[in-house]
């Protein structure tokens, strides 16, 4: 290790507290370990802060919009005030919304049904199934992989300019990847939306655990992110941008709190008014708590400050990656290539090794939870796994389908919580899997590779 780089591990913070970081669990050869939880991209550990914060809060748990308590006018204060933090954490503009929903998915569904009429959604085929599935109601044009960040510029500007008849449209583009965790060129795939008449939304659910998302700064016109990877429990989201077509359109669900005054009809039917604020699309009692967490998250990670968040990440991607080269049999998963500015997710495959077998190893034997398999972005995985042979071991994902070969990874994603030792253990683990072997006996249950008991 060079002198700089030594200076510049020294300097980085401690990870944050998070739940969960002093769980020990067995392992097959014999004993207790800490758990090394290194799946953050699927969910991430709740901060402790956060928790204490809903913790404080519960007691006062009353109704909101809805009742004149005390315990009620509080909750609804502290929802609204959640809703304005939000705004805050994602700099949004004065007039946009902030849509309190169940997750990333949940949200664009939501922005998917609120589109106009014969509106055409471009996206990439490298998106999460949450931002490329829910448009199959509108004219939808996938658009390739790129092999770096300008050819994606270059290849939405293309279908944008091509695109007939020129009614509305909109992008849909990840911030992070889920499964190389490399940055995407956000702000110029918004000017190229803008320049040709089209709207952006951008998947944030990578992005903002990590970065700062500014809705201003990257000119977007949605932001869609989730609680569970932001450091808060499950259960809440956030759809945040411009109000039109989400004041335009039916709302998401049909049901108190989305309605302003219904009346009955002389001929036995019954007339709605809608709100036009954000409650158009919270129908029903609100998630207060989630709403409530992800403020307090938003707040943890302002205040830590992202300077210093992201610094710590990049040490532990070093020590990653850094690690994983010294394994020959190890290929890191990329699109843009090795120099591409990333987050704490990187995807892998080991020579000899099928990925459900290799995964069940470092947790039953080393106490480490890593992914496996497509991570919900199908098309990506074989794009990137389509041409090169995989062996299928002796434990393992499901069979292919009739033609296609055996395609699944590994992934290992980290974060704010993650300390230095987990990332290390995993490192070792890898290097001794590889040049060992697994010590203990697999068998394939349900699809899933376990340890033979």
């Amino acid at each position: 290790m060079s002198v700089s780089t030594l200076a510049a591990d020294q300097s980085v913070c401690a990870p944050l507290p998070v739940l969960g970081r002093d769980v020990t669990v067995p392992l097959v050869t014999g004993g207790d370990v800490t758990y090394a939880a290194l799946d953050y991209a699927a969910s991430a550990p709740a901060l402790q802060r956060v928790w204490d914060d809903v913790a404080a809060y519960a007691p006062y748990y009353g109704s909101v919009h809805r009742g004149a308590g005390y315990l009620s006018q509080l909750s609804t204060d502290l929802f609204e005030n959640a809703r304005r933090t939000v705004a805050d954490f994602l700099d949004c503009r004065d007039t946009d919304q902030v849509v309190f929903t169940r997750s990333t998915t949940d949200s664009l569904n939501l922005l998917a049904a609120a589109l106009p009429a014969d509106c055409q959604v471009f996206v990439f085929e490298t998106e999460h199934h949450a931002s490329l599935l829910p448009w199959r109601d509108a004219r939808v044009t996938y658009l390739d992989a790129p092999s770096s960040p300008r050819q994606a510029v270059e290849t939405l500007e293309r279908a944008l300019a091509d695109r007939e008849p020129h009614g509305p449209a909109l992008v849909c583009v990840t911030g992070a990847s889920n499964v190389t965790g490399e940055l995407w060129p956000v702000r110029e795939l918004a000017a190229a939306a803008h320049a040709h008449g089209a709207r952006i939304v951008l998947d944030a659910a990578q992005l903002a655990p990590h970065h700062p998302v500014s809705v201003k700064d990257l000119d977007v016109d949605w932001v869609a992110f989730s609680g569970h990877k932001l450091y808060a429990p499950f259960g809440s989201g956030v759809l945040a941008g411009r109000a039109d077509w989400l004041r335009q359109a039916e709302p998401y669900l049909a049901g108190g709190g989305a309605s302003r005054k219904v009346t009955r009809r002389t001929d036995g039917g019954v007339d709605v008014e809608w709100h036009d604020t954000a409650a158009r699309h919270e129908a029903g009692s609100p998630n207060v708590i989630g709403a409530y967490a992800i403020a307090s998250a938003c707040k943890a990670l302002t205040e830590a400050g992202f300077d210093t968040l992201v610094a710590r990440e990049q040490h532990l991607i070093r020590k990653v990656r850094e690690g994983l080269a010294d394994v020959r049999e190890v290929r890191v998963l990329s699109l843009f290539g090795d120099d591409s500015p990333r987050v704490g997710v990187i995807s892998f495959v080991v020579e000899g090794w099928n990925s459900s077998h290799f995964a069940a190893a470092l947790s039953a034997e080393y106490g480490i939870g890593v992914r496996d398999g497509l991570f919900c972005a199908h098309p990506l995985i074989r794009t990137l796994l389509g041409s090169d042979p995989q062996t299928q071991g002796e434990c393992g994902a499901p069979e292919a389908a009739p033609g296609e070969k055996s395609l699944n990874a590994i992934r290992v994603s980290f974060g704010a919580g993650t300390p230095d030792e987990h990332v290390e253990r995993f490192v070792n683990a890898v290097k001794e899997l590889v040049s060992d072997g697994a010590r203990w006996q697999y068998r394939t249950e349900n699809g899933r590779c376990v340890p033979a008991v």
